[in-house]
Order: structure tokens, then sequence, then C-alpha cells
């Protein structure tokens, strides 16, 4: 019975923003347990295995360099980390569906279920196998129907849910101190015994009180729901901000006096140009889809509301950047401080800034981009998407730069997407020195100083704050 020993050999199929830094961490703390991260994409093992790491966290390069060729490997080559494993973590892409069934709302389970199949085929031995990615709720149900076929008189398969809860640009912290851990499992005698197992291993570090057991259908929606109600918090103090820029409130103020209520809390009512990330949209979609599945219209429109108010907060800081500009922004030089979807991380993925670009990019303005850990590459390919622009386009109207002073040079307006804290200390007198007069400046993630910006000599427009 594969749940009563202890674990000596993990394997991570997927080395992304989830599986690579939470099993970076694991190896981190469980240095007695070899770790391995695999994946098929050679090109981003080689550079886990570099000097460069594939993704930026702060705090992820140093836990990395502390363990690799220790106890922490990268490689390839997959079925031999599926062979030697005990515990397996399935962390692989779930998009959201771009055709078919469910398009534009379900979530796309075909790595899961490749994933699922290949350790079906490859294992010679029992295996737990851990649902780490993002999934509707009942996925497992699929993935235990693959690995129940596939099993032989000697080889026997648990599967459980262990969802992640990591905020990017605080991953690594996360990972280390977290607010909890769910294991969810069948509730079979096999079915905890595997969930005792992984438990164990979390409590390497982590205090047993914040390891949360429970079924397999909870853990799995309880990441949908987390999700969802953070993100309604934000579409929330969003729409506020609409309310406050027509009557005069300011909504930094409504936030913090809601925030003080301990009902009520303060984390997520920061009004911004809108939510972005893997998550938060994808995971409300997918919550949006069930709830249709299951004939609770009323509960689909309700999710999907969220995800209506975080775009047109999106496209209202857009309309308010031409408006401001005398209605037009064509041939205009804009330019637009961070394209991140956040600050501490270089993950463009539902990034407002891709949003607020093509909207300017359509006006035919001219785009001056500048973001301290985003590469050139993923922009363009951002902005060149089928949904965005053309390259020809982007040749056209954009430019990137690795400076902000550079950047802003004789641009007629700034535009601040990400909160980077490089933004608030730039000297601006400097700045506006370089920019074209009047100079605007669109604060689009309240963390300037207007009074400071506004005695510089700058137009000063902020989401959620009458001009």
């Amino acid at each position: 019975m594969i749940g009563t020993a202890p674990t000596t050999k993990i394997c991570c199929l997927g080395a992304g923003y989830v599986g690579g830094p939470t099993c970076a961490v694991i190896a981190f703390k469980c240095p007695n347990v070899q770790v391995t991260i695999v994946d098929l994409n050679a090109e981003r093992i080689a550079a886990w295995n570099s000097d460069e790491l594939p993704i930026f966290e702060p705090g992820l390069e140093e836990v990395v360099k502390a363990c690799r060729g220790r106890n922490l490997f990268f490689s390839a080559d997959v079925d031999k980390g599926i062979l030697e494993a005990d515990l397996i973590f399935v962390s692989v892409n779930t998009p959201t569906k771009k055709a078919g069934v469910g398009a534009g709302f379900a979530a796309d389970l075909a790595y899961v279920e490749s994933a699922t199949r290949r350790i079906a085929r490859v294992a010679t031995s029992s295996k737990i196998v851990i649902e780490k990615s993002t999934v509707p709720c009942r996925t497992a149900e699929s993935m235990r129907a693959i690995l129940d076929a596939n099993a032989r008189d000697d080889i026997h398969f648990d599967i459980l849910s262990n969802p992640e809860f990591l905020a990017e640009g605080t991953a690594v912290r996360d990972l280390m101190e977290p607010d909890r851990v769910l294991i969810g499992s069948l509730q079979t005698p096999e079915g905890k015994a595997a969930q005792r197992r992984l438990a164990d291993v979390y409590a390497h570090w982590i205090p047993r009180e914040r390891i949360i057991t429970m079924g397999l259908w909870s853990s799995e929606l309880s990441k949908l729901a987390a999700n969802a109600l953070l993100a309604q918090r934000i579409s929330s103090v969003n729409a506020l901000s609409a309310i406050c820029e027509a009557t005069g409130a300011d909504v930094d103020e409504v936030a913090y006096a809601c925030g003080l209520d301990t009902r009520i809390g303060s984390k997520f009512l920061k009004s911004s140009v809108g939510f972005g990330g893997s998550c938060f949209r994808k995971d409300i979609l997918n919550l949006v889809y069930l709830s249709e599945s299951l004939h609770l219209p009323e509960v689909a429109a309700y999710w999907k509301q969220v995800v209506t108010m975080n775009e047109y907060q999106k496209s209202r800081f857009a309309e308010l950047v031409i408006r401001r500009l005398f209605n037009t922004i064509t041939d205009k030089h804009i330019a637009v401080f961070g394209f991140a979807f956040k600050k501490d991380t270089g993950d463009t993925r539902e990034s407002p800034a891709i949003a607020v670009v093509k909207q300017f990019i359509r006006e035919k303005a001219n785009v001056h981009i500048y973001d301290p850990k985003v590469d050139d590459a993923q922009i363009e390919m951002d902005l060149t998407d089928p949904d965005v622009a053309t390259p020809a386009q982007f040749k056209k109207h954009v430019t990137i730069h690795h400076d902000a002073y550079e950047a802003a040079s004789s641009v007629d307006a700034i535009v601040v997407l990400t909160e980077w804290d490089e933004f608030k200390t730039l000297d601006y007198r400097k700045v506006y020195g370089r920019m074209n007069k009047p100079a605007f400046i669109f604060d689009g993630r309240l963390i300037l100083d207007t009074k400071k910006l506004r005695d510089i000599g700058f137009q000063v427009e902020v989401i959620g704050r009458q001009a």
C-alpha cells in the first residue's frame, strides 16, 4: 500500500509558474526528498538549469541555486521522472478553450489528460498523482477514470487535489508561509492514506493546523471560489471608482474607510486599471461555465459580471486618456510605464496593459513601452496576437525602451499601468522637461504623488478621483 511509506522521490510534470516555484521550495524545505521537475519544453528546462531562470520571482533564484544539483533537478526526460517518483504533481497549463464546446469559458484540459495518460502508460509501480493545476470541479474524476482503467494488480493509483494559492510577486513567501494548504482526497482508506502521505511532506515546514484535509471535490471548488471572491473585490472597488470620479469622492479614501470594517478587511480593495494574471479571469469563466452546465443561469450571470466589470475598467481608462488628450491620440506619442500584470513579476498573461495598448494602436498612437522585467520578445508576442494587432501595426506604432526616461522623451502623455516601485521614485522634473507640453500623466495604479506632479506642471488624471 503506497499511502504508508515515507516519500523519497517527487516528480512534477510542468516547469511553469506553479510547478517550478512550488517544487523548488519543497526541495529547499525537504533536503532528504529528491525533487525532479520535468517538462517537454527542453528550452525551458535549459533555462531552469542556467543562471537566467525562465521566470522572475523575488527569492526564487536563491532557493533554486541552494538546491539545484543536490536534491532538485530539472529534466526533459519526463518518463524517467514518472518511473522513479512516489508522488507526482501534475502542474500543466489549463488555458480557456478557444474553440468547440465551451469556447471562451471552459478550461481546456487537454494537457491534464495527456499528462495523466502518460503517467498511466509509463508507471511500473504504484503512484500518488496530485492535481496541482487549476481545474474545474470534478476534473479529478476524469483523471481517476484514466488511471483506474490502466491499474493492474501490482499497480495502484491514488489521486489528490492540492490547489495552489500563490500570488505572483510573492510566490516564494506564499510557499514558505502559506495561509493554508488544502489536500483533497476520496474519502476511502486508500485516499486518506495518500492524503496523509502528502501532508507529511508539507509538515516539514508548515504547522499541521494549516494543512487542511477535505474531500476531492471541495478542494477543487475551493480554488475557483477563492479566486472568484478575490476578483470580485477588485471589480467591486473598480465599480466604485467610476462613481468616485463622477461625484468627487476619492476611491482610496472610500476603500480605506470600508477596509477598517473587520467584516470586510482592507486586502484587494485597491482600485486600478483592472486585474490580470493567468488565474482570475480564467477561473471565473470556469465558474460561469460550470454554473451554466449545472443549469444555474442566475449564478452564471452573477460571476460573469465580475469579468464584464474588469473589461469595462480597462476600456474606460483608455477612453479617459483619449478624451483628455483633446479627443484624439492619432500620431501622438504615449509612454506606457509597465507591461506586466502586476509588480515583481515578468508575467504578462491577461495584463491590463495589453488591452489598453491595443486601444492606443487602433487609435494610431505611437506607443513607447518600458517595463523593468518583461522582455522585448514577450511584449511583441502579446501585441501581435491576432486579436490585438498585426505585426505591421506593431512595427509602425510600438517602440520598446529599456529606460523610463528614454521612454518618456518627447511624449505627450505617460500612462502608468503597472505599480513598479521605481515609478514612484523617478525624477519627474527631469521627465517633465523632456515631454511635450501640456504634459499629461495618467495613474492607473494609484501610486504617484499627485500634488507633487501638479506642482511640477503636469496635468494629472488618477483612476477613482475627479480631475
